[in-house]
């Protein structure tokens, strides 16, 4: 008997798990999350799942809890006898401590993954890492899906002439050269100087910006300081427009105001977080067909090269 493909989703990522499965052609399987007086929780899932491929979708966003629930549904999961767990996570929390910039700090995103594994993972599919190497913490395999197949659609929709890429640091760079090389495009780069986290000292712009519509690419959006403060200083160059495009949505602090009040004619962002609120600057592009292919993919034991936009 052919194993089947169970969906399930964490609390936070139901929105999007139910457009996945939607697109995929299955229900979203059903799982209830009990809690303890104290807070302690027990999520149960809900139907047989024995010897299934089960995909269990969650964004490790903060709080702590959504990555907890993960791994209490993988060890569920893997209790409960199912044949292939793949955790799918479309913002894979933690990437951007990647490495000890300084004593005695940890390495975050390798301690997630260690949990992942332990708990009973035996694949992991997500979107945009911070940080591509994390891939190499695991032990596993890695299926790491581009935002590149989102939003190249979408920047040709919009038929813009004079067009520049932009990476908003040095770390961007490779994001912003592939659209750049896609395109057939120039690309300059906004290097910033912090003296601490999320609090910049001082940007400039490296490359010939004027009279260019610019496009920033870049994946994660926190508080967008970072974001406005390009904005600003492109247009300053000679910019005709400047817009962005942002894989993962998490908008904290005062992010909204600052898009809202910046020179940006839009941020694109993908679904893979949910948002607090809407913003008439802020247009979302949905990854559920994309995930849906790839579990589609994986169960079927094909290749997913097909879903990289470049390849």
């Amino acid at each position: 008997m052919e194993s089947q493909v169970k969906i399930f989703s964490g609390t936070n990522s139901q929105y999007l798990a139910e457009n996945i499965a939607k697109s995929y052609g299955s229900p979203l399987g059903k799982v209830e999350v009990r809690r303890f007086n104290d807070g302690e929780m027990c999520p149960v899932i809900l139907e047989s799942i024995r010897g299934d491929y089960v995909f269990l979708i969650q964004s490790t966003i903060s709080p702590a809890d959504n990555i907890f629930e993960l791994l209490l549904l993988i060890d569920s999961a893997r209790r409960a006898s199912a044949e292939y767990i793949t955790a799918v996570i479309p913002y894979f929390g933690y990437a951007r401590q990647d490495r000890k910039d300084k004593p005695r700090v940890p390495i975050a995103s390798k301690m997630i993954a260690n949990l992942l594994v332990a708990a009973g993972a035996n694949r992991i599919m997500t979107m945009d890492l911070h940080a591509p190497q994390i891939q190499g913490f695991f032990d596993i395999p890695v299926d790491h899906l581009e935002s590149t197949t989102i939003f190249i659609p979408y920047i040709k929709s919009l038929d813009l002439h004079d067009l520049t890429f932009a990476a908003p640091d040095v770390g961007g760079v490779n994001r912003a050269r592939q659209f750049a090389i896609h395109f057939n495009k120039e690309m300059v780069i906004c290097d910033k100087y912090r003296k601490r986290p999320g609090e910049i000292s001082s940007m400039t712009v490296i490359g010939d910006v004027t009279n260019r519509n610019v496009v920033i690419c870049d994946d994660i959006i926190d508080t967008a300081g970072t974001l406005a403060n390009a904005a600003k200083l492109i247009m300053e160059k000679g910019a005709k427009s400047v817009r962005a495009l942002i894989t993962h949505p998490v908008l904290s602090g005062k992010a909204y105001e600052n898009i809202e009040n910046s020179m940006l004619a839009e941020v694109v962002v993908c679904d893979t977080l949910p948002l607090k609120k809407t913003s008439p600057k802020i247009k979302i592009l949905s990854v559920a067909d994309l995930f849906a292919t790839a579990i589609r993919n994986v169960h079927e034991h094909k290749s997913i090269t097909s879903l990289f936009i470049n390849n």
